[in-house]
């Protein structure tokens, strides 16, 4: 074999565009990468095969020859009837799963009729209130026949508990149930901001829900650890990466302190990464997920089914990439976004609309961004072998970069006391800051170039087509809400609501007495309320 005389191949050459290269996690690229740069590289400890540990080349032996990736669009808006009408549209063109985006007043746990919801109903997401709007949600949807991811976190028992007494009411029973409950509330303090609770009082709801599930709903992810919030709110890939895994082991940690079995738990998490530009570090962020989460399940916490070292993810396209100027450029981010998800090993991925940086996303734009997955999945050859960028210098490099980068911040969080307390010093936070600081500087300066935004501009005016959700919205919910209340037994429900709030004064699983309290149409309003009363809520300390 011909040695590579490195002295010449390997030097920078004259006339390059930059003097340095730089991914989005600021990890210098090389111009060429050679075995040397994987030189220790274990085809057996490092890579194996796809479906076996360490699982960096795919969770799955066949990946997608066998199955494709769930094809779950992220949808709500207004009233649980209009986004009942999107479910309907979007399985019509080939969606194979739901996915639910909840109101704001809903995530935080706020009734429609507080004026703390005044100009948010249904504005962002579905408005459930209660057990009669989920019911509304699923009309004519078979939930024995669907998987459903529900994006809500602090409020997440008291939904799910919703969809499981819906699906009672359609005659299923709650071991035929498919999807998952996002319920990452560790991820709430350090990025996206709707907790109610304070952090110990939520793992216990958290862990209540796991024990909860295994018992009663196995099929049921119980949380899907979410890295996309935290990339959203500005930090690089790597931090993504090291922060949703470290979330990750702090719930295997909690559940098992509560006396579970790692193995009758772990197979049932899930995780949630965003996908944001950079092509191929996305690919490796992925790989390396994968792998950090294998070795640590096996190694730290002893587990010993490989359904509880195997990562399972959703993927949905950077929303904080999607530019409104010249909109119709998104669809090639998002068509990139989605390759990389899919090169990566994703099971399941949402695609964003061109339009979602103007306006929540018309009929039009979510059949678009639906059809670039079809067209991933029957016309690009992505899918017809695994993982099939194994073994490039490049790639196998950056991915051994990036879980050492990830294993230095757990390092970090460790000498913080675990992620609690690193929360509590506000250290996720600042790094997701000063991270999303120097990327904006970046673009200002003209060093990340960012097409139609700070390059080649075209000044015109807007002519993409808006969604707006009608203010009588509101005013239909309120009142939905209120003939609900007067036409429920309210002494059930009252009698339903103490046996909760005793329930939390002790220590016994909260699931059961919520579901009781659901059956009895109590708000979510009015059981987060009630749950105050004994847990409080979290203010969080100010950084700047």
């Amino acid at each position: 074999m011909t040695e590579i005389d490195e002295s010449k191949t390997l030097r920078p050459t004259k006339g390059e565009r930059k003097e340095k290269f730089r991914n989005l996690s600021d990890i210098e690229i090389k111009r060429v990468y050679t075995p040397e740069d994987i030189k220790d590289f274990n085809y057996a400890m490092d890579l194996g095969n796809p479906g076996k540990y360490p699982f960096t080349r795919g969770a799955y032996s066949n990946m997608y020859r066998g199955r494709l990736w769930t094809m779950r669009q992220f949808a709500g808006f207004g009233t649980a009837d209009q986004t009942n009408q999107r479910y309907k549209f979007l399985l019509e063109h080939g969606q194979t799963g739901l996915s639910v985006a909840f109101s704001l007043h809903t995530i935080y746990g706020i009734q429609a009729d507080d004026n703390k919801a005044l100009g948010e109903v249904g504005k962002e997401g579905v408005s459930i209130d209660t057990l009669k709007d989920m019911e509304t949600l699923f009309n004519g949807i078979d939930l024995s026949k669907i998987s459903t991811s529900m994006t809500i976190n602090a409020p997440a028992s008291i939904l799910l508990a919703m969809y499981i007494v819906t699906a009672e009411k359609q005659g299923h029973a709650p071991d035929q149930l498919r999807g998952t409950i996002q319920n990452d509330i560790l991820k709430e303090y350090i990025a996206q901001k709707s907790w109610i609770f304070p952090p110990e009082p939520s793992m216990r709801l958290i862990v209540d829900t796991i024990e909860y599930c295994a018992k009663y709903v196995p099929q049921w992810y119980t949380i899907s650890i979410s890295g996309y919030h935290i990339r959203e709110a500005g930090s690089t890939a790597v931090q993504e990466l090291a922060f949703t895994l470290a979330d990750g082991f702090a719930y295997v940690e909690a559940a098992m302190e509560r006396g579970l079995d790692v193995d009758d738990f772990a197979p049932r998490l899930s995780f949630f990464f965003n996908s944001h530009n950079n092509f191929f570090e996305e690919i490796c962020k992925y790989r390396a997920a994968r792998r950090i989460w294998a070795k640590r399940m096996k190694n730290k916490y002893g587990a010993k089914n490989p359904e509880s070292m195997r990562l399972r993810f959703h993927t949905q396209t950077a929303g904080v990439s999607l530019t409104a100027q010249e909109p119709e450029n998104n669809i090639v981010r998002v068509t990139l976004q989605g390759l990389a998800a899919v090169l990566g090993g994703t099971q399941s991925l949402h695609t964003n609309s061109f339009d979602e940086a103007l306006c929540l996303p018309t009929e039009k734009a979510v059949k678009i961004a639906l059809r670039t997955q079809q067209i991933i999945a029957h016309e690009s050859g992505a899918a017809d072998t695994v993982d099939p960028l194994a073994g490039s210098y490049y790639v196998e490099w950056l991915t051994n970069e990036m879980e050492a980068e990830a294993e230095a911040y757990f390092d970090k969080i460790e000498e913080l006391g675990g992620v609690i307390p690193a929360i509590k010093a506000n250290f996720f936070q600042k790094e997701i800051a000063n991270s999303s600081y120097k990327y904006q500087q970046e673009i200002e300066r003209n060093e990340r170039i960012i097409v139609g935004v700070n390059d080649v501009q075209i000044r015109e005016p807007c002519s993409t087509p808006l969604l707006k959700i009608d203010e009588k919205v509101a005013e239909e919910q309120i009142n939905n809400l209120q003939n609900l209340k007067e036409s429920r037994n309210n002494g059930l429900l009252k009698e339903s609501l103490i046996n909760l709030k005793q329930a939390a004064e002790g220590s016994e699983n909260l699931m059961p007495f919520i579901i009781e309290a659901v059956r009895n149409y109590a708000s979510v309003g009015e059981i987060i309320n009630t749950l105050k009363e004994i847990f409080g809520i979290y203010q969080e300390d100010s950084i700047f």
